[in-house]
């Protein structure tokens, strides 16, 4: 056993005390004792760990690792999954690696079927489990970010002492579900630390960051799985989340329906084989779908019999050959934007093009107003040329003669920009400003701010101090 696991053992045994307390806690809360302060969101799952599963909270034996035999047969049914997941999970990992994390892909039972983590720490990963064929359903580990999500069917942060087995108290873990085209939970995405020190400082942002990718990546597959039919992407009413998608086929018959819309508007399996119109849900709009657009359209749905709106994108089906043919195409076609349609749809209408050429001021403002909102996010010319309300070639040119740049330009010098900011009033990492500011990575970053600034972030900081 190498010296870093000897040292957290260390560090576990020297916590006796702490155990003992830790296992005290959870008998009295299975036996029905309120629980104490910071395990009330977790009570329930620990009284389900004892009561229900038997599970011992002082077992000390190690999460179950599968082999890559066994572990073929649970990976094989999500391969598609999987596979529309990567750019999502690749994008987690940037972002909470610095501080330790490891990012498990799990299927429904809890077995982690992709990952990613530093393998020059993996003996540490999988003594603790948290690794590629780690097993870590509730009923099997008790209560533990991934299984308690898998359980509960919700985001969950479960941090040190949160954890029903005494043996995982120095572990922190964020799982978020993904619901399948059915509604039905198909696999939970979880970022996982073994160092304490380092969770402490993290763990507060990690579930955020984790549902915000996990809902990319049910987005992507809900539009990967229709890409030949209508996609709907409704906008939730004010403080709530997330949005609504719903997939109609040429005659405006819903075909699909992800979880939030079935549960809003009340849609199950045989109603869709049915063919509920959409014009039951919303008024009549027949010359939305009329449009020859090959581009997302932005509008607003009236719901039926009432006068309430909702802000909505409108994607056409796409009718390119194959995605292998065009993978260019087929990823801006996939693309999750679900989350920026109601600040687009507050945005004022567009107006007509001025006629000595160049965007108007108010076309102008807008895309100035939406790259500011959303610059740590993929921002592409189509989403810019939406906003501006014109088509993708002749947004680039107006803008050009508008900004006197291009927009790929504008749109780095404003990450440079917000990259600044940060070096300056934050200490955060600089791969955290990366993807903050919208950068790939760290050595983007540093590629393009030298190029604008004429040093290095790091220098760059280090002036500012």
């Amino acid at each position: 056993m190498n010296q870093s696991v000897l040292a957290l053992l260390d560090r576990s045994a020297s916590s006796l005390g702490t155990i003992a307390g830790h296992v005290e806690h959870v008998y009295s809360v299975a036996e029905g004792a309120p629980p104490p302060l910071g395990i009330e969101g977790v009570s329930r799952s620990w009284q389900r760990s004892a009561n229900k599963y038997g599970v011992d909270p002082i077992d000390s034996k190690a999460p179950r690792i599968l082999t890559p035999g066994e572990l073929k047969a649970f990976r094989e049914p999500l391969d598609k999954l999987i596979s529309g997941a990567q750019e999502e999970i690749d994008q987690l990992y940037k972002v909470v690696r610095d501080a330790g994390y490891t990012v498990l892909f799990c299927n429904s039972s809890g077995v982690a079927v992709e990952h990613r983590g530093d393998e020059a720490h993996a003996s540490r990963f999988e003594y603790w489990g948290t690794w590629l064929g780690g097993v870590w359903s509730e009923e099997v580990e008790g209560t533990n970010g991934i299984g308690t999500c898998i359980v509960e069917e919700r985001p969950v942060t479960v941090h040190r002492g949160q954890h029903f087995r005494s043996r995982h108290i120095n572990l922190s873990c964020s799982g978020a579900p993904v619901f399948g085209v059915d509604g039905r939970l198909i696999a939970v995405l979880d970022v996982s630390a073994i160092d304490p020190e380092l969770s402490e400082r993290a763990h507060a942002l990690t579930g955020a960051l984790t549902v915000r990718s996990a809902r990319s990546i049910e987005e992507r597959f809900f539009r990967e799985q229709f890409r030949r039919e209508w996609i709907i992407a409704v906008a939730p009413p004010e403080g709530c989340v997330p949005g609504m998608l719903l997939a109609a086929d040429c005659d405006q018959r819903i075909v699909g329906a992800n979880r939030v819309a079935r549960r809003s508007l009340l849609l199950d399996d045989r109603g869709l084989r049915a063919g509920v119109s959409l014009w039951t849900i919303f008024e009549r709009d027949l010359a939305l779908f009329r449009r020859k657009d090959q581009t997302d359209i932005f509008t607003r749905l009236v719901l039926a019999a009432s006068n309430e709106s909702r802000p909505a994108l409108v994607t056409p089906p796409d009718h390119s050959a194959s995605a292998s043919s065009d993978p260019t195409h087929a990823t801006l076609h996939t693309r999750p934007r679900l989350d920026s349609i109601d600040t687009l749809l507050k945005l004022p209408p567009p107006a007509a093009p001025q006629a000595h050429g160049g965007l108007s001021a108010s076309a102008m403002r807008r895309v100035r107003e939406y790259v500011e909102m959303h610059l740590s996010e993929n921002i592409d010319l189509a989403m810019l040329a939406a906003v501006a309300g014109l088509s993708m070639h002749h947004f680039a040119r107006q803008f050009k003669q508008s900004a006197g740049v291009t927009p790929h330009h504008y749109l780095t010098k404003k990450r440079v920009e917000r990259a600044q900011e940060m070096l300056a009033q934050t200490d955060l990492s600089l791969s955290e400003i990366a993807y903050e500011a919208g950068f790939s990575d760290q050595s983007h970053l540093a590629r393009h701010f030298r190029y604008m600034v004429g040093t290095t972030p790091r220098e760059f900081r280090w002036s500012q101090r």
